[in-house]
């Protein structure tokens, strides 16, 4: 899943104007962006089934669905303004949009990586053998991040270890050439990676469930002043995800659908969503948004990004980029809360009638 970090280059975005949306009018025509993923290829198919345009209709708006091959640059325009909205991870959203100053808020949570995340090592069959070995990654991803969790599981340090900046589009290319011991990447990378000679898969994102969690993310000042588009997608989503748990014929085609744009069939999309929690339930996306667990996985995630030096430009504390949750507590600075975790729109959702 194309999920890289573009704090690689943040500099450079943050240097392109940032259209504001403070004070703006109510509006019609909306852009959402996406990328490759397990987890966001449902928007892909709304928006080519026409249920994005029925439920756009409904609320009398135009929504734009638009796929970005690139996932950092799918981020990258989002924050210069180019979209009101985003698919995108928890961390991502908080070093790159809200990081550069652009307020933003996490309206739907979607799913978090069960599995999709992993280290995997050549010929070694423990984690604590990645001591001393070259580690090729998208440097600076949740690829990173998960190594670092991982690493500290085993009482191991990112000293203790060489990290190779890799693009995910050379990385099963990479693993099968002899230089290279140890990769960590995400699906489907990881499923190709695994069925290679000698390939391990020492740790992945199960055994930190609910750190690496894939969204929807809006422009805040966008959604106050437009609540018709938080409604129109949260309907057009939710309308996907039942389908998609229909145990119908038109639910097993749309997932195939969903295979097929992603790259592969329908098993190996099956394969890919059972190691990947799904919350198919609005329900359960708002129990998740509202649990004790998600303040302590963003301080994990923000004491990360600042220890390598990617929270925003100039920042000289963790504090500096300020997250809000839905019990009105905060992380960071409260006078410059710019990522928010709203459940509201889910939460409608999940008491609507379908």
């Amino acid at each position: 899943m194309l999920r890289k970090l573009a704090a690689i280059i943040l500099a450079a975005t943050l240097s392109v104007p940032i259209v504001s949306a403070a004070g703006a009018a109510p509006k019609k025509d909306f852009k959402i962006c996406w990328s490759i993923y397990v987890g966001w290829m449902p928007w892909g198919y709304l928006a080519e089934s026409g249920i994005m345009k029925k439920w756009a209709d409904k609320y009398g708006i135009n929504v734009e669905v638009t796929r970005i091959n690139d996932y950092v640059e799918s981020i990258n325009q989002y924050t210069a303004g180019g979209f009101d909205g985003c698919a995108m991870t928890n961390m991502d959203a908080l070093s790159i949009p809200a990081g550069g100053g652009v307020d933003s808020t996490a309206m739907i949570i979607g799913d978090f990586s069960n599995g999709n995340d992993a280290v995997i090592l050549k010929d070694k069959a423990a984690l604590t053998d990645i001591a001393g070995q070259k580690v090729n990654l998208v440097e600076l991803s949740v690829s990173h991040y998960l190594l670092a969790r991982a690493l500290d599981t085993v009482k191991l340090t990112e000293k203790d270890i060489t990290v190779v900046n890799t693009s995910d589009a050379d990385m099963v290319a990479a693993y099968g050439t002899s230089d290279v011991t140890s990769v960590v990447t995400w699906n489907p990378l990881v499923s190709e990676i695994v069925a290679m000679p000698g390939a391990h898969k020492v740790f992945d994102s199960s055994q930190i469930p609910g750190e690496i969690i894939d969204m929807m993310v809006v422009n805040t000042e966008t959604l106050k002043d437009n609540p018709a588009l938080g409604k129109a997608l949260v309907g057009a989503w939710y309308e996907a995800m039942r389908l998609m748990t229909s145990g119908t014929p038109e639910g097993q085609a749309a997932k195939e659908e969903m295979a097929k744009a992603s790259g592969t069939d329908l098993a190996g999309f099956d394969a890919q969503l059972a190691s990947t929690a799904m919350f198919f339930d609005p329900a359960k996306a708002v129990e998740f948004t509202k649990g004790a667990e998600l303040p302590k996985t963003m301080d994990l995630v923000r004491n990360f990004l600042f220890s390598h030096g990617i929270l925003g430009t100039n920042a000289v504390s963790v504090d500096v980029v300020g997250m809000s949750f839905p019990d009105g507590s905060t992380l960071g600075d409260a006078k410059n809360v710019k990522l928010r975790f709203d459940p509201a729109f889910m939460a409608e959702a999940a008491t609507a009638t379908p």
